[in-house]
């Protein structure tokens, strides 16, 4: 009876995390676009106002609860952090400016090549092979970002409004690029930052937020924000709440994404992410009116049967044999599985494979 009610609490919690964790994105994904359309010449500005509130909520936080622990800011520290702070800012900033100039249900699409570039990436890191499903599903990925980007695809939206230009599916290419290597070089990072996740994220945040400043001022974004209050047809308070509720959103994204990591699988997150990009282009389509042709319902699928296939591939690759032996086999070190996600917050959920070695049982 006891072992039933554990069951339920913890298919409770699961339950609780992944929904908190799909609503939190699809709030980042529709707040995020209503704020650039309404500003879509503040998109740095908005993104460092989105970076410093996530520093100060991380502040409020460690106030409240001592799992929250705010790292002595070193300057040595800071300068072992550069590389993966830089990676992430830029991929930030590629990211919101796909956003800016694609539909919300064409984002996923612009940034579809996460996945293939993750294995690639991962694999010339770690000098190794991915096995044949991997590449498979990299292949599948590929061919269906290839297909809602193709000329046909985006000559059908033509007609109906303007597509997305060449420029945006480019920062969503670059933008998943720099996820990719993002992904990779947080686990040489986290060491300088005592293999805490929480100190990680604050260094980041922290860090890209100075390293984003001097480009508001040389983008000159201070003086269009004082042009647009000084207008009378711009709604600032589309800008501001977006800016709050973006802020906060993401900060509480980036706790749940650890707990979701804790209590949750890949195979959870598999579902949960393809149902969550299933109700992101119903919503971009019914509150944006975006246009949903054939290539880019076609294009989506491919796209979340190509992950879904890897994550299933990856889940069986690194399941402990049982097979008797006493020896230690290592399990693989590639990315086990990259699932769509915004951070947008980033956008994306990251499962590294675990370098502990498993001693198999006999």
């Amino acid at each position: 009876m006891d072992h039933s009610k554990e069951n339920a609490r913890q298919s409770l919690k699961v339950a609780g995390v992944v929904s908190f964790y799909m609503g939190a994105a699809l709030v980042m994904v529709f707040v995020n676009k209503a704020v650039l359309n309404s500003s879509p010449d503040l998109p740095l500005l908005f993104l460092l106002i989105q970076l410093v509130l996530a520093v100060v909520l991380l502040h409020a936080s460690a106030l409240v609860t001592s799992k929250v622990e705010i790292p002595k800011l070193e300057l040595r520290t800071a300068k072992k952090l550069i590389p993966v702070t830089l990676v992430n800012v830029i991929g930030l900033v590629f990211n919101i400016l796909c956003l800016r100039g694609v539909e919300a249900s064409f984002f996923q699409i612009a940034r579809g090549l996460v996945l293939p570039l993750t294995i690639m990436v991962s694999s010339s890191a770690t000098r190794s092979v991915p096995s044949v499903r991997v590449i498979l599903a990299a292949i599948i990925v590929t061919v269906g970002f290839l297909v809602g980007v193709a000329p046909q695809s985006l000559q059908a939206v033509e007609n109906i409004r303007a597509p997305p230009s060449s420029i945006s599916i480019m920062y969503g290419v670059l933008s998943s690029l720099f996820i990719a290597v993002h992904a990779v070089l947080i686990k040489s990072s986290l060491p300088h930052a005592h293999n805490s996740t929480i100190q990680l994220a604050y260094w980041q945040n922290l860090g890209s937020a100075i390293l984003l400043a001097p480009f508001i001022l040389l983008q000159g974004e201070q003086n269009k924000f004082q042009e647009l209050m000084a207008s009378a047809e711009w709604d600032s308070h589309v800008f501001v709440w977006g800016s709050v509720v973006t802020g906060v959103f993401g900060f509480l994204l980036c706790v749940a994404g650890l707990l979701s990591i804790k209590v949750t699988s890949p195979i959870t997150h598999m579902f949960s992410s393809a149902a969550r990009s299933v109700i992101q282009t119903l919503l971009g389509v019914l509150l944006f009116s975006d246009v949903l042709t054939a290539n880019r319902a076609l294009s989506i699928v491919i796209i979340l049967v190509g992950s879904m296939y890897y994550t299933w591939v990856k889940s069986v690759e690194s399941a402990p044999s049982h097979l008797p032996s006493a020896a230690l086999r290592p399990i693989p070190k590639d990315i086990e599985a990259v699932l769509p996600k915004d951070r947008d917050e980033d956008n994306v959920v990251v499962w590294n494979a675990d370098e502990k070695r498993v001693k198999q049982s006999a």
